[in-house]
């Protein structure tokens, strides 16, 4: 028997701090959509790993940061465009909504301002730092924090994690990405499904947990020209993947932002999905990340 797991980017507006022109819609849409994704998983019951941007968990911040070595430009948005808006990069209200669910979600890390560790530009400097004052703040929280989320899957300086308390990582996804007519294929012909994952252990403790399936990859073009034949094939390839784990040791890792929820369609997708779930949670036991580190005994990585 297998498992799924539920992995939750949340950045809120952290997730485009470095882009030249940063989604309104995305934007916008991120805290509704953490309070909609927070019910839903009430009422299904399902818990997940909530890998938090820190400087969310900060009460108050005037946004220079003059330590940190990645410099003040990352931060520019905070103390210019965005400084009447603090409910975009200062949450701890949403925090505090996920550590009191009657749900026992895990509560990870996602850096402490969405710098991508694995970029060629991020020094170890930069990498300590992010990790640092996330560390600090889930310490003042009293959160345990064990789950580490790389910002856009950008695997970097994996041997700084141990060192500030993280215990496993969401690792790359283990199969390339395909184009459109590939995808459509996967999921219109044959028994195509998101690869299950098995976690994998370093010599010092640390878990690789690699992702198995990001729930809003079909979007826009892709989910017009696939409804048709399939009806969502994010749904579909969910379903198969809870079949196959069924009946394997493997895991279904699957993950989303709350900013995704853009419309009452991205709505509709998470709570089919978190239905499935729980329609299949006898044959197919709901993780979180933590709970694989510690109860997992994964095999070690060659």
């Amino acid at each position: 028997m297998g498992s799924v797991v539920l992995s939750v980017d949340a950045e809120l507006a952290w997730g485009f701090v470095d882009h030249d022109e940063p989604p309104s819609d995305r934007i916008e849409s991120g805290r509704e959509g953490w309070r909609t994704l927070g019910r839903l998983c009430e009422r299904y019951e399902v818990p997940a790993t909530w890998a938090v941007v820190a400087h969310l968990m900060e009460a108050d911040c005037d946004g220079r940061h003059a330590d940190h070595p990645i410099g003040p430009g990352w931060f520019a948005r905070e103390r210019g465009e965005w400084s009447d808006r603090p409910d975009l990069t200062r949450s701890p209200e949403l925090v505090d909504s996920i550590r009191e669910s009657p749900v026992d979600h895990d509560i990870g890390c996602h850096t402490y301002a969405h710098v991508e560790l694995g970029a060629p530009g991020t020094t170890r400097a930069m990498a300590a730092a992010e990790l640092e004052r996330s560390r600090a703040l889930l310490d003042e929280w009293g959160i345990e924090g064990r789950s580490f989320v790389y910002p856009r899957n950008n695997v970097g300086h994996v041997d700084l994690l141990s060192d500030y308390g993280f215990a496993v990582y969401r690792g790359r996804r283990p199969v390339e990405r395909r184009s459109l007519p590939a995808k459509l294929r996967t999921v219109a012909v044959g028994d195509g499904r998101p690869p299950l994952v098995e976690p994998t252990v370093d010599d010092g403790g640390l878990v690789n947990l690699p992702a198995s399936l990001f729930l809003y990859s079909f979007e826009g073009v892709a989910l017009r020209a696939a409804k048709p034949l399939v009806g969502d094939p994010v749904v579909e390839l969910v379903e198969r993947g809870l079949d196959a784990a069924a009946e394997s040791d493997g895991v279904l890792h699957l993950w989303l932002h709350p900013n995704n929820l853009v419309d009452d369609a991205a709505v509709e997708r998470i709570e089919t999905v978190l239905r499935a779930i729980d329609e299949r949670r006898d044959a197919v036991p709901v993780e979180t990340m933590a709970d694989v580190a510690a109860r997992r005994r994964p095999r070690r990585a060659q």
